[in-house]
Formats: C-alpha cells, structure tokens, sequence
C-alpha cells in the first residue's frame, strides 16, 4: 500500500510520500536509543510541563489537524475536532497523574521482615524505545493514548502509522518536538508494513505496541516473541448491546444508533451486535431503524453530515460481501444494504467511498457476519428469550473487546458484569474510553491494557528493590 493521503470522499489522491530507507531508519532507531538516555533522567515535573505544552499546542490546532484527518480517513470533521480535544484531555490528565502512578510502593509488614529485608521498595522505570504500529481510525487518539504515558514514564516512542495517514502521523512528531521534547523522543517512521519487522528485532526497540487487526496483531506479536519483547495488543472487536425488557427502550435505541455509527462505524469498540430481548425486540427495532434511516450521509467537511465514507475502497468492498453474505444467506436489511445513491444534497456520494447505514436482522451461525468484524455501519440485529440466551449470544464470538447492556434489575446487572466475555461491561451508556479507566480487551481482541495505571506501567520496568540489614 503506498504512503499517501488519499481523500475518501472522492477517491482523489492528495499526496504521496516516499517511504523511509534503511540508513534514515537506522539513524532515527539510533536517535530514538539516544533520547532515551537523556529523557529517562528527567524529573516527573519536566516531563508534565512539556506534555501540558504539547496539550496546549494541540488545542490551538484543533480546527487544522481535524481536517487533516478528515481529509486522509473520512471522518465527520465535527468528530474530528473532539477526537483531537480528548487527545489534549488525555495528556493533561497523565501529566497531572503520572508521578503518583509511579511513585515508589513500599511494602511492609510480616511477610517483608520473612524475606530477611531490611526494607524493600518496588520502582517503575521506563523500558526504552517502544515501538507503535497505529491504525487510521482515530489517527490521533490511538497514538496519543500510548505517547502520553509512555512520555511520562521515560520512555522514547517510534509511530509507524497507517499508510493512508500520513500527514497527521507526521504531526504527531512536529507536535511533541514543538513541545519541547529532547529530539527525537518521538518520531514518525514513513515505512510500509514491511518495515515492521525489522525495526521490531532491532536491539534498541524494548518493545511494542499495535492497534488494529488480527493478523497485524498475529505477525507483530510473533515476531515480539521471538526476540522476547513485550507488547501490548487492541486487536478487533464485535461488541454486544443487550437489551433486557427493563430498559429505557427510547434511551437505549438512540444510544445504540450513536454506538453504532461512531467514526462512520470504523471503531473496535462501536456496538456491532444488538441483542434483544423478545419483549421488546420489535419496539427497539423500530426505534433504532428509524434512527439508522434518518442519519445524514455525506461530505464530512459539512458539519451537518453524521456520517462520511469509509476510509478505504478496500474497507467498502470487505463490508459490502459480508452484507450480501448475509442477506443471500437468509438475513433481511430493515434499511441500507448497500451504496446510497446521489441526491441533490450529496451530489457526490457516487464518487466517495460511502455505504448506507444498515440494519440487519435474521442474523445466524450460517453468516460470516455473525462471527467476522464488520467495520462500518452495519448492524445486526438478534431476537433471544431472556438473559442467559443473551450472554451466549454475546459471548459467540472470537472477540471480547467491551459490552454494553441495558436493564434496571440489578441482579441482571450482577449476572452480566461476571459472564460477559469482554474487557469492559458499560450498564446503560455507550462504550467510550477514558484516561483513568484500563481499556482492552480479551480473546482474539487482544491482550494488555492501556489507559489508566495499568496503561502507563505496560512499559515499565516493575523492579524489586531489596535492601539488607543495616539499611
């Protein structure tokens, strides 16, 4: 895949850029090494000034960097802007947190005086170079959720982004030099997937961490255990939404049309698989099928549109097959189905990448849509007799990223948060991230955490310090 911005709502192409050869790659692991050495020194109180700067520097660009982004993947240019304003939340909130979340622990008591210490203490210290394999979807918050407290624990990064984002990977690298990071703290590497590999067993790389699909996650992840190095893996996600009969049913299809369409439906966390109760199946579907029907679709520069085009013409084609899989198979579309048609409003829609907002039901074990992701805004939509039959169906799936459920009986609550299958269960809300809360998932989702302590101490060093009698 060429290193190119290519706009998906017209399928033209912007800007190319020419990939990374072997001795700029060389020099930028070495720097990287370098800046290790001198960023591990630094006192928690200078690595919080320059992340608030580049937290700062990040609002101010707010407008500019959400049409760079709009522009290479597509999304609402409304969206846009709140995905680079959570990003400058996300920093503040590490650098406002990270010395605490890293303080030295001092344990004590009996089981300490056993191990024949004087005194003992357990220390973070940071692994070194990290290298982060990032996707297109949110192209700024996938990366900043990782840089942010792997700046802040001591740690230098390397972003090998996604092809088809290459403008705003190479913004993440000026902003945090803009900032004031010691160079090459973080830098940008313009190198295809073929790079990766190499880069990986480098010596100097401590380890990595990757955002994106199954087999990237697979080849990433084996290449790291080969050389033995640790990584992180949000891989992909066909989150449930459990309806139960107790819900607010005008709430819960409202948030489930949001969920669902979230980043054109391009997010391992939307909410992909409905699953309803029998009591209200057919009350819920009309509300969220109204609500799918009445989505605009169309340019994402017009800050009316609620969903633009798919990023790629690939992604578009990969959702097109499983939904004729589906539908030869048995399913039946209550809206979209396929490419909407130009109207006097969207008179391009023939020229972009876009698909009509879906909703499936009639979903079985048969369709490939039941078991595979479908990246884009499709729903399915599945009847079941009460609570149990529930989770099975949500938990029929490779994938266990997060979870939604919607009831007010707190013993169903109590029955899902222990039999879920997920990295999250979200009661009566959508599923969203937060910098205090631990994101990830379990199974073929992937595994490690990010976000929150857990997040930050991923690329930690977890040190035992031991001191004998006399101390």
């Amino acid at each position: 895949m060429p290193i190119a911005t290519v706009n998906p709502a017209t399928g033209e192409t912007l800007h190319t850029f020419d990939p990374l050869g072997a001795e700029e790659i060389e020099r930028r692991i070495a720097l990287a090494r370098t800046a290790f050495e001198q960023h591990r020194a630094t006192d928690p109180a200078t690595r919080s000034r320059l992340l608030n700067r580049a937290a700062d520097l990040l609002n101010a660009d707010e407008d500019r960097i959400a049409r760079v982004m709009t522009t290479e993947m597509g999304k609402p240019v409304a969206a846009a802007r709140a995905e680079a304003a959570k990003c400058a939340k996300a920093m503040r909130w590490y650098a406002q947190h990270a010395a605490e979340l890293l303080a030295d622990e001092h344990p004590s008591g009996a089981d300490i005086r056993d191990s024949g210490a004087a005194r003992v203490a357990v220390r973070y210290r940071p692994l070194g170079v990290v290298l982060a394999v990032m996707p297109w979807n949110f192209p700024l918050w996938q990366v900043v959720r990782f840089a942010a407290p792997a700046l802040m624990a001591g740690n230098t990064g390397l972003l090998k982004h996604a092809s088809n984002v290459p403008q705003t990977a190479l913004y993440l690298e000026d902003l945090f030099r803009r900032a004031g990071f010691p160079e090459g703290c973080f830098q940008t590497l313009l190198v295809g997937s073929g790079a990766v590999e190499g880069i990986l067993r480098d010596g100097r790389v401590a380890a990595a961490t990757l955002t994106g699909s199954e087999p990237a996650g697979r080849s990433v992840a084996a290449v790291a255990g080969d050389e033995v190095k640790h990584t992180v893996l949000e891989l992909g996600g066909s989150d449930p939404f459990l309806v139960m009969p107790s819900a607010d049913l005008d709430r819960a299809a409202a948030t489930a049309v949001t969920a669902r369409v979230q980043n054109n439906g391009q997010s391992c966390i939307a909410a992909k698989r409905f699953i309803v109760h029998t009591d209200v199946h057919d009350a819920f579907c009309e509300r969220f099928t109204a609500g799918m029907r009445a989505l605009v679709l169309g340019d994402p520069m017009d800050e009316s549109v609620q969903v633009g085009p798919l990023a790629t013409e690939q992604g578009r084609a990969d959702l097109e097959e499983l939904v004729n899989d589906a539908l030869e198979h048995g399913a039946r579309a209550l809206c979209g189905g396929g490419r909407p048609t130009s109207t006097d409003r969207s008179a391009n829609l023939d020229k972009g990448w876009y698909y009509e907002p879906t909703v499936l039901t009639g979903v079985d074990d048969r369709m490939r849509i039941h078991r595979e992701e479908a990246f884009g805004p499709v729903a399915t939509v599945y009847r079941v007799p009460d609570l149990p039959a529930a989770i099975a169906v949500a938990n029929d799936s490779p994938f266990g990223l997060s979870s939604n459920v919607w009831t007010r009986d707190e013993d169903e609550m109590a029955l899902c948060a222990r039999d879920i299958e997920a990295g999250g269960v979200f009661f009566n809300g959508m599923t969203a991230s937060h910098p205090a809360l631990p994101f990830g998932g379990v199974k073929r989702s992937g595994y490690g955490r990010e976000l929150s302590a857990h997040g930050i101490r991923e690329f930690c060093n977890i040190t035992t310090l031991w001191y004998g009698p006399g101390h």
